[in-house]
């Protein structure tokens, strides 16, 4: 009897193809962690607002496993507290010296992540930060006070996709810890400022569009500078 060889059959003829990758997509935690980010920068869910796990689970129409991965996430990052006997509630806003401390670390991270988005941003990477800055556009046309928190998203967004286009994980993930806490706050004083802002942040994609990395860090720097004297006076009044 002649044995089979161990590389012929059907086994031995299947090869991967393209059309066997099964695409990523964003876990269920993923997408209601984002969902309630959104809520929570709008301030759609105030500060204090106590946080059912059920409640938000029906909302949703998911378990209450991918909602309460999203809240432990969002308890991470400040946005979320979570006491002992009365359960989740949405955090409160930064304190003056919360305020002092994020900026002063967003002045030292955010001027040279722009710097380094110039030299290593990809063209989709690009893409992205003109879709939002296109976005901003739009809404600046428009009727601005009413699109105050859709603003204050795309500012975030906008952010993020820097740091993430700068091609350092670490600094992307210290700048979005600071970004979900840092941009709750400004809402409530982002309409008088609107069209400053985006002209700010159409001047920092135009440097890291030429792919100018001085120009690009001097930009995001003269950026920070001015959200911090823009705030400063609010949060001071509040603290």
């Amino acid at each position: 009897m002649v044995a089979k060889d161990a590389t012929s059959g059907p086994a031995a003829d299947w090869r991967p193809e393209a059309k066997d990758q099964i695409p990523l997509r964003p876990s269920l935690g993923d997408e209601i962690y984002q969902r309630l980010v959104d809520d929570l920068i709008s301030l759609r869910i105030p500060p204090g607002e106590r946080l059912s796990i059920d409640g938000l689970a029906r909302r949703f129409g998911v378990s209450q496993t991918p909602t309460r991965a999203a809240l432990i996430r969002l308890e991470a990052e400040g946005l979320v507290v979570k006491k002992q006997y009365s359960g989740w509630s949405v955090g409160p806003l930064p304190t003056l010296d919360q305020f002092e401390k994020i900026f002063e670390l967003r002045s030292l991270i955010e001027p040279a992540s722009a710097a380094r988005a110039a030299r290593h941003a990809s063209p989709e990477a690009l893409s992205d930060l003109g879709t939002i800055a296109e976005e901003m556009r739009t809404l600046a046309a428009e009727n601005i006070g009413g699109h105050r928190a859709r603003l204050v998203v795309l500012d975030s967004r906008f952010h993020t996709a820097i740091a993430r286009a700068c091609g350092n994980e670490l600094i992307e993930d210290t700048l979005g810890r600071l970004f979900t806490q840092m941009h709750i706050f400004r809402l409530r004083y982002h309409s008088d400022v609107a069209h400053a802002v985006i002209e700010e942040h159409l001047d920092i994609l135009a440097a890291i569009a030429a792919r100018d990395p001085s120009r690009a860090e001097t930009a995001m720097r003269g950026h920070i500078d001015a959200g911090r004297e823009r705030i400063e006076t609010h949060v001071r009044r509040s603290d």
